[in-house]
């Protein structure tokens, strides 16, 4: 398959359905697209699946001679890179070996520069580049949009403030335009061998702002805390679903004598914990839900002396609801009350089930009294959510004497 087929059948398959987010070759099968977390078939001329051969020349042409990339595909069995179709589409594409054969999955990237308001991220994003120095960690299983939230939180550095900011990335998703900051994007494999490099590298640059695609290891988590102790304010990015586990996941980067000390640092330098996870709409489409947990005296509290039965994680983030702090559970809730999801899709993505359906079902309680007004066509005197999950009724109508 030249380059030219592949690209006019991606361009077909593009046409093909809105909203194509992935597209994956896979041998003996056709094309398919995934539509909103649906995979849709998109039938060859032929009437028959993908050979190993035909992917075989895609993986050829979408890799091109790439020395690093060939590398890494026959020594860890496969490789990232991008690719551009032109003004119509560009890609993040991952090859990898199964059963012995090749696949490829190609992400596609959208077109226009994302933002914190169309993106429909809380105010609290906001915030989280205001700040001077310190860590703020984006995290989230793959594919629930976490490189899109830092393009879009890059942007808005873009438009608002005049800095110098180094990205380190793998591979380069959004190309930042040149507006009020000064960007310097780096591409892994290109630019620097591995991201504990780039990132020791970066530190000699004079930036402000660093962009770390992903931290992977002791060496790049230990460079980016101390970057963020040296007055840089530092993005990364783990695959983790929640700050909890985020924090867990870095204490067990590092060895158990290092854990007090690393506490302390983690203590100092973390400003937010941002995770996410995309749902399923009631209406078609997903959903995107967020966790925010911020810096406060209960959190550095619990960073430095570990998570106890009255001074959780999650019990932190959701009694900071006036900060603008939320948890999973009270975002999964919120959207079942505005018939956005599903109660089964609630209950599955939630942290604490039982609070969770308990909560669920004072909703539809009172979802069924306001339907009962509606049918009679009297005015009933509401009752708020708040007073059913207390417990307390509407009080009867007091007796006028005659």
């Amino acid at each position: 398959m030249t380059k030219q087929r592949l690209d006019a059948l991606l361009t077909a398959i593009l046409q093909s359905h809105e909203d194509v987010a992935d597209i994956l070759f896979v041998t003996g099968r056709v094309p398919l697209a995934q539509v909103h977390g649906a995979l849709k078939e998109f039938p060859l001329d032929e009437g028959t699946g993908l050979t190993e051969e035909q992917i075989r020349e895609i993986a050829v042409n979408v890799i091109d001679a790439n020395a690093r990339l060939l590398e890494d595909f026959e020594t860890r069995g496969s490789c990232d890179c991008s690719y551009d179709l032109g003004d119509l589409a560009r890609f993040r594409v991952n090859v990898f070996k199964q059963n012995g054969r090749h696949s490829i999955v190609m992400r596609r990237l959208p077109a226009e520069m994302p933002t914190i308001e169309g993106l429909g991220l809380p105010p609290i994003f906001h915030e989280m580049i205001r700040e001077k120095n310190g860590i703020v960690f984006v995290t989230g299983a793959t594919g629930s949009g976490k490189t899109t939230t830092l393009a879009a939180l890059l942007n808005e550095l873009n438009n608002t403030q005049e800095l110098h900011v180094v990205t380190l990335e793998d591979p380069i998703e959004y190309l930042h335009p040149p507006r009020r900051c000064v960007f310097n994007q780096r591409e892994l494999g290109k630019d620097f061998p591995n991201f504990a490099e780039g990132l020791r590298a970066a530190l000699r640059q004079a930036p402000k702002v660093i962009l770390v695609g992903e931290i992977r290891d002791r060496e790049t988590m230990e460079i980016a805390l101390t970057a963020s102790e040296t007055g840089h304010l530092v993005f990364a990015t783990l695959h983790t679903i929640d700050a909890g586990q985020t924090i867990n996941r870095i204490l067990g980067l590092f060895s158990k004598d290092e854990e007090q000390q690393l506490r302390q640092r983690l203590a100092d330098t973390v400003r937010f914990v941002a995770s996410q996870r995309l749902v399923g709409k009631i209406e078609g489409g997903r959903l995107l839900v967020t966790e925010i947990m911020g810096s406060s005296l209960r959190t550095r509290e619990t960073l430095l002396y570990g998570e106890g039965e009255n001074s959780s994680f999650l019990d932190i983030i959701e009694a900071g609801s006036t900060r603008g702090w939320h948890s999973f559970d009270q975002e999964l809730l919120k959207a079942f009350e505005a018939n956005l999801i599903t109660e089964d899709c609630a209950m599955i993505f939630s942290t604490n089930k039982n609070k969770v359906r308990r909560e669920v079902e004072m909703i539809k309680k009172l979802r069924d009294r306001k339907e009962l007004e509606g049918e009679s066509g009297l005015k009933m005197q509401s009752s708020p959510l708040s007073e059913l999950r207390s417990g307390v009724m509407p009080a009867a109508p007091a007796k006028t004497s005659a």
